[in-house]
């Protein structure tokens, strides 16, 4: 699966910098947030560091394809922004969005087994489905034409890049196996994009020991 994971080159484009580490995580025991992982997201938001310019990277990021950060935030300046009461969601969902807090880091979680093909991040057409919910009932929406999305073969997995993830592939209190991505723009180094992969590592090892971990970069070294 690692290795069927790609970035197109119409988004390199964009940020020649970007860099993604993607990191598989099988045999997850996940389940309830507990006083591990809601201590690790308090802590996490003691440290916040909300004007980190990789932060600014990631504003200037969506500006070039035509996104309104201010609009539909990064999702590390969302959580950065909701540091001092960071909702708890299930212990993996916990465990890595503390990490991206302490880190000023994008990283998305996604539920390996609901994936139809490999993960790959592309400027979308307009068409590709992307299932939501509007008002509390599920609903399908479309991407802008241009806009960065990650997709599988079934449509878009998460919009903006990194803004908003589909129903479908979430993390559950019942996912057994874990896909994530880990999103760095220049400043950020690839040293600190490594520092955060590991203490996600470290965390999800927390959650279930038995857990089978492999990860890739695919970086601006790749162009």
């Amino acid at each position: 699966m690692l290795e069927y994971i790609t970035v197109d080159e119409s988004v390199r484009e964009l940020r020649r910098d970007f860099a993604v580490l993607v990191m598989i995580a099988e045999g997850l025991g996940n389940g309830p947030s507990d006083d591990r992982s809601t201590g690790g997201l308090e802590s996490a938001g003691d440290r916040a560091a909300p004007e980190d310019p990789h932060v600014q990277a990631w504003r200037e990021a969506y500006a070039a394809f035509g996104a309104k950060p201010k609009r539909t935030r990064p999702s590390v300046d969302a959580l950065l922004r909701r540091a001092d009461a960071l909702p708890a969601v299930n212990r993996v969902v916990d465990a890595y969005n503390a990490v991206s807090v302490e880190y000023a880091l994008p990283i998305g979680g996604e539920d390996l087994d609901a994936y139809q093909g490999p993960a790959r991040l592309v400027r979308a057409t307009g068409t590709e489905p992307f299932d939501t919910t509007a008002n509390g009932a599920p609903a399908v929406e479309h991407p802008d034409a241009g806009e960065v999305v990650w997709r599988d073969d079934e449509g878009v997995t998460c919009r903006r890049w990194n803004w908003r993830q589909c129903v479908r592939t979430r993390i559950t209190e019942s996912t057994k196996n874990g896909l994530f991505l880990l999103e760095r723009l220049e400043p950020y180094s690839l040293e600190r994009l490594h520092a955060a992969a590991e203490d996600l590592a470290a965390r999800l090892r927390a959650v279930a020991p038995d857990v089978r971990i492999e990860s890739r970069l695919i970086g601006p070294a790749d162009h």
